[in-house]
């Protein structure tokens, strides 16, 4: 085989490797709500 034939092949084979290897899950953060701070209300004056 010709040099550039074998460059297409290898090329070829590491697409199909990539291709079928195994997904990784995507990872979801989810940020829990922040309270407020409590307010001032003139209660205890």
């Amino acid at each position: 085989m010709s040099k550039s034939t074998n460059v297409i092949l290898a090329l070829a084979m590491v697409t199909f490797v990539a291709a079928c290897a195994k997904k990784e899950e995507a990872v979801v953060y989810v940020d829990e709500p922040v309270s407020a701070e409590p307010t001032y209300t003139g209660k205890y004056k």
